[in-house]
């Protein structure tokens, strides 16, 4: 049993005695390095209700063509933009708000500022018929149709049969 105390690091011999674990400061430190890095994280991944969220999306296929639904809570109809270029839907939408507030008997001055973008593209799985799209923002909720490309009217020619002079 001598032989085998002799092997444990200096200081480390009352870890065997019910002693502090060696390893508590690294799990500590680690466990801090963690949390600042979360810090700068958008609220969807790090948990912070203040911050930026990124929306939720739900897409759904019908025989008529794609319903998307995007929460865009605080977003004006101003602030989003879509478009349809070669079979992409594009959803954009920039969030930007300010507060301020001032008490001259109490003398400091706040503004809060939140700034953010929010960029969704998504591939169709069909040719769209980008000119039939439509969107509605209301309360909170994007609602976007797109409707699939009619297929084109196969036209038959005839072909006129010419005698042999």
């Amino acid at each position: 049993m001598a032989e085998f105390r002799s092997l444990i690091p200096f200081g480390f011999g009352s870890l065997s005695r019910g002693g502090q674990d060696p390893f508590s400061g690294f799990r500590q430190e680690m466990d801090r390095l963690l949390e600042d890095f979360g810090r700068g994280l958008p609220a969807a991944i790090s948990g912070d209700k203040a911050g930026f969220m990124i929306p939720k999306v739900d897409v759904a296929e019908t025989e008529a063509g794609l319903e998307l639904t995007a929460e865009l809570p605080g977003f004006d109809e101003k602030d989003v933009s879509l478009d349809i270029q070669d079979d992409v839907l594009t959803i954009k939408a920039e969030h930007k708000t300010e507060r301020e507030e001032k008490d001259d008997k109490k003398r400091y001055h706040l503004v809060e500022c939140s700034r953010g973008t929010f960029l969704r593209r998504l591939a169709l799985p069909f040719a769209a018929d980008a000119d039939k799209a439509s969107a509605h923002l209301d309360k909170g909720l994007l609602k976007v149709t797109v409707p699939r490309l009619a297929p084109a009217e196969k036209k038959t020619k005839s072909i006129p049969v010419g005698g042999g002079k």
